[in-house]
């Protein structure tokens, strides 16, 4: 019962970060139309943390020990602030497809760096890493991207970051449960808001419902659930696995980013999603990916 259990609960999680991330470049996308982009994403994980943190200790769980905190606070900087924190920047001048599809090759960096502690990167892997930047370079030169080398790297450093901090972050030492997403969260979310504050970010005068409704959906649906899915299959299973979304979240980045919002999306740029994906699914598929 406690496998079927489990396996359930890495079902939904899967499918929250499949969906619901996929969706969140286009809430990042309708939330800075209004919120400075540092701002932004500081709100959304700092009222994320701290209602996650209140809730899981109204229901009985410890506050963190200092080494906790430590273990929470970097993995915090490297998610929420620097890797989701870059992508909203970026956003700024690149459309919400693009950004996903660049932070697709997060198991492509999520295997480079599992070689720190010990992994050995087969032939596959190293087939996956070459395809998949191969795509990178292919959305670089005929995308979205095209001349622009300061978003595209950005965006490989934004990718780069959570893929550390996924693989680090098994290592550290994290509260239990939930309250490991609330701690991230909120280091991250503070962090962001001092990178707002030294950006001179301000509070926009006029703020828009699209831009409210995106920043609810960001705290409830993309932070409290989709991040907490997120950390949930880190702990459960290999990070390459937890990290499968990757595969279906520029899909979906792609359709609402085409339908609610008329994003353009060029011939090459298709073409990019499919070199990127095939080098995702040889990383993902390798048999020796005991990460």
């Amino acid at each position: 019962m406690k496998i079927k259990n489990q396996s359930l609960l890495v079902a939904l999680a899967l499918f929250c970060t499949y969906f619901i991330w996929g969706s969140t470049y286009l809430g990042i996308r309708f939330g800075i139309e209004s919120f400075p982009p540092f701002l932004m994403a500081g709100m959304r994980f700092t009222v994320a943390g701290l209602i996650l943190y209140r809730v899981m200790r109204y229901l009985g769980s410890p506050s963190p020990t200092k080494q906790q905190w430590l273990g929470a606070s970097a993995v915090g900087i490297l998610l929420p602030a620097l890797g989701n924190g870059t992508v909203c920047y970026v956003q700024q001048t690149v459309s919400s497809s693009v950004a996903a599809l660049s932070i697709a090759t997060a198991p492509i960096w999520m295997a480079i760096f599992s070689s720190i502690w010990g992994h050995k990167i087969s032939a596959q892997e190293w087939l996956g890493v070459a395809v998949g930047l191969v795509g990178i370079v292919l959305l670089n030169v005929g995308g979205s991207l095209h001349g622009d080398f300061t978003s595209a790297l950005l965006l490989i450093f934004a990718a780069a970051s959570w893929s550390f901090g996924s693989v680090w972050g098994r290592r550290l030492d994290m509260p239990v449960g939930l309250m490991a997403s609330a701690a991230q969260m909120l280091v991250g979310g503070l962090v962001l808001l001092v990178m707002s504050a030294l950006q001179g970010e301000t509070w926009p005068q006029h703020i828009s419902q699209k831009s409210w409704a995106a920043m609810v959906f960001l705290v409830v649906l993309g932070s409290l659930v989709a991040y907490s899915a997120y950390q949930y299959l880190l702990k459960t299973v290999r990070p390459l696995v937890a990290s499968s979304n990757t595969f279906v979240n520029p899909v979906v980045a792609f359709i609402v980013g085409i339908w609610f919002a008329n994003e353009h999306v060029a011939a090459i740029e298709l073409v990019a999603l499919g070199v990127i994906l095939v080098g995702v699914f040889l990383v993902l598929s390798a048999s020796n990916n005991e990460i």
